[in-house]
């Protein structure tokens, strides 16, 4: 069933827009899974392995400002421990992987590490505290914003930053009002096209 995604965002499809110099973006965890890990296509879709790394390379030919947030450091590394999981076993869990098999654990941590570096020489980290304060707001967040929890604490990094523009295929960013979303997601490309929301530069 398709998502009925109401957009409220600024929607901008990555696969016709040229990054410029000026361009500030916060990359989510989604993007930097495909640009630098190098077994992504396994678990994803060809457009996410092609479109997202291709548009970041052009980012940074144009020296656009690229930024990402230390709590993409979890949701990377989990993903890669998923797909390398995958990878060695389909019918091992998740628990037995890490820790009965030491040798595959290494191969992991060796390809969090290497994805993270790369993540680190090419973007500035936009830090965020996680306090009571910052909790507070991501809760008040989710009563009116059809988002994760993980998004709610990047969209705070992103207001902390005052970053505006966020690449991801993550189709529930473009229910936030007040940013614009660069994406290859069909879906929320559709639907940006259809409310009127789709941003051609």
């Amino acid at each position: 069933m398709a998502v009925n995604y109401t957009v409220q965002a600024e929607v901008v499809d990555i696969r016709s827009d040229s990054p410029q110099k000026d361009d500030i973006f916060l990359v989510d965890t989604n993007v930097w899974y495909w640009y630098t890990y190098t077994s992504a296509s396994v678990s994803s879709r060809r457009y996410q392995t092609h479109e997202y790394p291709s548009y970041l390379a052009k980012a940074i030919s144009v020296d656009s400002s690229l930024l990402y947030c230390g709590l993409s450091l979890a949701e990377l590394a989990h993903n890669i421990e998923q797909t390398e999981r995958k990878i060695f076993d389909t019918d091992i869990k998740t628990k037995e992987y890490r820790h009965n098999y030491p040798r595959e654990r290494m191969k992991v941590v060796a390809e969090v590490e290497t994805a993270w570096e790369q993540v680190k020489s090419i973007a500035a980290c936009t830090e965020i505290l996680i306090d009571e304060t910052k909790t507070n707001t991501a809760l008040i967040r989710f009563q009116t914003q059809l988002l994760d929890g993980y998004d709610l604490l990047i969209l705070e990094a992103m207001d902390k930053a005052g970053v505006k523009q966020i690449i991801t295929d993550d189709g529930d960013y473009v229910t936030v009002s007040g940013i614009r979303v660069f994406t290859a997601n069909g879906g929320a490309i559709s639907a940006a096209r259809n409310q009127g929301k789709l941003l051609i530069r």
